[in-house]
């Protein structure tokens, strides 16, 4: 565990909370969106990250723990902790920088398209966001959005397994582009080729420099895949043969894919 925060309150960061931290810019005006104990909009403001955070919950208990933290590392001045429901608690052009954790990747994409439609991002440069599942519908909003990925990686802490996307706006960073990020690459020193559609799932960047835990998690997918396989078998309806091919044909997919890319990249 990573300590953050110099000679002031040494804020203890999960190895999740300290990966999203270090993709905040230096001196940041931060919104944390679904705070919980607002641990990272402190650990921010501690470490200079953030000049000035605001720490948004939904729900009561997480909203007073927020509360709470904020008021125990004497940051009231500079923290802001408010309730509302997504970026509801955020003024358009406030912030530069947007946090979001723990939540599925459907979720964050509905709660940014809801603040991109009340003009909540307006000014937000950098997206540092942490699904739990749905990693390539997030990334899908992002690219029909035009956010542009500048950075991913995925970590393993108490037995779940986490990615944290880092997004740019594509028309504000000319030294990457959409187009260049998910470009056709030809994996590994294999012929194969893979587009848009695999990258979407598995990540552009992951796919690229693999790790331990990204196979772990792609070997764990097949294995669901296999699972749902074999309730299927049991049925004889044409929907469920269906539902088998398609199964067959992404369990074909991922598993080539695994077998095309480097094993000693870390």
């Amino acid at each position: 565990m990573d300590n953050v925060g110099g000679n002031m309150n040494n804020v203890k960061l999960s190895d999740r909370l300290q990966q999203l931290l270090e993709q905040i810019p230096q001196g940041s005006r931060l919104a944390d969106i679904g705070s919980d104990h607002a641990l990272l909009p402190v650990a921010a403001v501690e470490s200079g990250k953030a000049v000035f955070a605001v720490a948004g919950e939904v729900n009561p208990g997480p909203f007073d723990a927020a509360c709470k933290g904020v008021a125990e590392a004497g940051l009231g001045k500079v923290i802001s902790v408010r309730r509302g429901d997504g970026l509801e608690v955020l003024e358009p052009g406030e912030v530069n920088c947007i946090t979001i954790a723990g939540m599925g990747g459907a979720l964050i994409a509905s709660i940014l398209d809801r603040g991109q439609s009340q003009g909540k991002l307006k000014d937000v440069t950098t997206l540092v966001l942490q699904p739990n599942v749905g990693e390539d519908i997030l990334r899908r909003w992002l690219l029909n959005n035009e956010w542009v990925l500048t950075s991913e990686s995925i970590l393993e802490e108490d037995g779940k397994l986490y990615e944290v996307l880092t997004a740019v706006p594509e028309d504000t960073n000319a030294g990457i582009t959409n187009a260049n990020v998910y470009r056709e690459v030809t994996l590994g020193n294999s012929a194969m080729v893979r587009g848009q559609d695999t990258l979407l799932q598995m990540g552009p960047f992951l796919i690229q420099a693999p790790n331990e835990v990204f196979f772990a998690k792609w070997q764990g997918e097949i294995q669901k895949l296999e699972g749902i396989l074999t309730s299927l078998s049991r049925s004889e309806l044409e929907s469920a043969e269906n539902k088998r091919k398609l199964i067959r044909e992404q369990i074909k997919e991922i598993t080539e894919v695994l077998q095309c890319l480097p094993k000693d990249k870390q």
